[in-house]
């Protein structure tokens, strides 16, 4: 039991760190650093889809080292491509060498989750993994939370916040090579397209590419939209991004929402409230509190959204949890690969409320692909070899 809590808290760890920290701290950043490199928003915008991009990479390589590198080793090589990441970002004196070190951190994000997700398989009943896998993902959101914090504490001083989180991956990465096991049994076989053909596949892939392509217009482009439509100080913006991570810790109730009242239902809620929250965003020109509303809403939902595609993914894939979580959060990338260049193009000629409203809807259209179809476990079709669980 001491076993499973500690791998648990290491496995939130890494993804505060990975996620809240190494990859989702730029859009909180991005103010302060496009001042000092003096960059465009188009330019921002390629820069922040280099880490969805790399993010996405990260998470066909964990497909691809499938029995070949242990659950260990490959979140400790997440958490060390997150320190060194940040480390790039400190001395960035441009905007391609602020893109390495944003794509490096980034790489740390694909490379965690689905190893995670082998691990808990491997080590916590099976009753207990939903709850397990929500708080784990609720990680994000305590990543933001210090973000922002630490921020607030130092403003402006976007360098040195760099250093400091690179610095807790180092720690974080020490501790992952005790808490993860180097073995896993739960997991046999190499990734094969026919995997891709189980029923509930297609629908859950298409609404995790729209949702990720909605939520870019608040993960990288929200703090400028703070500045420039509400006026916000980038003391204020650290508060909105502390309340949006507050609010994303909800998430860690997402496998006991799941379980009142259905997959489907809660999913329908969650991308409802991405939606509001993107277009509340818009109104931060009319009062700050409806600045920090809608940021509150869109850290809830999103989080809670995340944690269900993982969800039904694990249950689509009971014998690959791997492939379960990594193939609704590759696709969810892809569209934010996709979204974060495109979000800053559309803001940059049409304005910020043509913007928003378009990624708004985007969340909203994916509400209409049926999550019910992955909301059970299923078993593997006749000609797969389901893996032991043990």
């Amino acid at each position: 039991m001491k076993r499973g809590a500690n791998l648990v808290a290491a496995a939130f760890a890494l993804t505060a760190l990975s996620y809240g920290l190494a990859r989702f701290a730029y859009g909180l950043l991005l103010p302060q650093i496009r001042q000092e490199l003096a960059l465009s928003v188009s330019a921002a915008g390629w820069i922040g889809g280099s880490a969805f991009a790399a993010y996405c990479v990260g998470i066909v390589a964990t497909f691809i080292s499938n029995g070949k590198i242990s659950p260990r080793g490959l979140t400790v090589i997440a958490g060390a491509a997150a320190a060194l990441g940040m480390g790039l970002i400190v001395f960035a004196q441009s905007g391609l060498a602020l893109g390495c070190g944003v794509a490096l951190a980034g790489l740390s994000t694909g490379l965690t989750s689905p190893p995670l997700a082998s691990a808990v398989a491997a080590r916590i009943a099976e009753a207990q993994r939903a709850q397990a896998n929500g708080f784990i993902n609720a990680g994000t959101a305590a990543g933001i939370v210090f973000s922002g914090l630490a921020v607030v504490v130092a403003a402006g001083q976007w360098r040195q916040l760099y250093a400091l989180f690179a610095m807790m991956g180092v720690g974080i990465t020490l501790w992952l090579w005790f808490a993860v096991p180097r073995r896993v049994e739960n997991t046999t076989g190499d990734f094969s397209l026919i995997l891709l053909r189980r029923p509930g596949v297609l629908p859950l892939c298409c609404s995790a590419f729209l949702m990720g392509l909605a939520s870019t217009a608040i993960w990288t482009f929200g703090a400028d939209i703070l500045r420039a439509e509400g006026g916000f100080s980038d003391r204020s913006i650290a508060w909105a991004w502390i309340l949006l991570g507050a609010a994303g810790i909800s998430g860690c109730t997402t496998g006991v929402l799941t379980g009142r009242f259905g997959v489907a239902r809660v999913h329908r809620w969650a991308l409802a409230g991405i939606a509001a929250g993107t277009l509340g965003l818009a109104a931060a020109s009319v009062s700050a509190l409806y600045g920090l509303a809608a940021m509150c809403l869109f850290g809830a939902a999103y989080i809670v959204s995340s944690g269900v595609y993982l969800i039904q993914g694990i249950n689509l894939f009971p014998d690959r949890p791997d492939l379960g979580l990594g193939i609704p959060f590759l696709v969810l990338a892809l569209g934010q690969t996709a979204g974060t260049p495109l979000f800053g193009a559309v803001l940059e000629n049409a304005g910020v409320n043509v913007a928003l409203c378009a990624f708004a809807l985007a969340a909203g259209v994916a509400m209409l692909p049926r999550a019910s179809a992955a909301g059970q476990p299923v078993k593997p079709p006749a000609g797969e070899s389901p893996a032991e669980n043990r």
